[in-house]
């Protein structure tokens, strides 16, 4: 599947140009690092608990409490990062750096549905194959996560 006029159009965009232009790709930046933290900090601590840290904190409140944060850091870096793809989209998107995050973003959130839709409902009631279910999940997790970070980092280098 040939993305490159899709690229050209969003680079051609209203949203590419405004990217382009003065303190907007800086400022969509640090939305964008924002972003992140509040999605990356939450689910890390919640994997980690999933792994046995933390075991004075019950993994039902700690999802309970940190989830809301992760959601609003998914929206403000889906939508900053939409933005600073536009700014320069058409070489990004041959970029295999930029594939390889876009990739393992895909899996992070697959593994976090699953979770959320498989695991999570049965954290009381767990019995030992959903707890290595969910360790192996949480391992998974924290391995991608820590991928699409190194990766967008990379990115500007390459």
């Amino acid at each position: 599947m040939d993305l490159a006029p899709f690229a050209a159009a969003l680079e051609a965009s209203a949203l590419g140009t405004w990217m382009r232009g003065g303190w907007s790709y800086a400022l969509v930046n640090v939305a964008h690092l924002v972003g992140l933290a509040l999605l990356v900090g939450p689910i890390v601590l919640l994997d980690l608990r999933l792994l046995g840290f933390g075991k004075s904190f019950a993994p039902e409140a700690v999802s309970v409490a940190l989830i809301p944060f992760a959601m609003a850091g998914l929206l403000l870096s889906a939508a900053s990062g939409i933005a600073l793809f536009a700014a320069d989209a058409t070489a990004l998107i041959g970029n295999r750096l930029m594939q390889f995050k876009l990739l393992a973003l895909a899996l992070a959130v697959a593994n976090a549905a699953l979770f959320r839709f498989a695991f999570a409902r049965h954290l009381p009631h767990w019995d030992r194959r959903g707890r290595l279910s969910a360790r192996a999940s949480a391992l998974l997790s924290i391995l991608l996560w820590s991928a699409i970070l190194v990766a967008g980092r990379l990115i500007a280098y390459v």
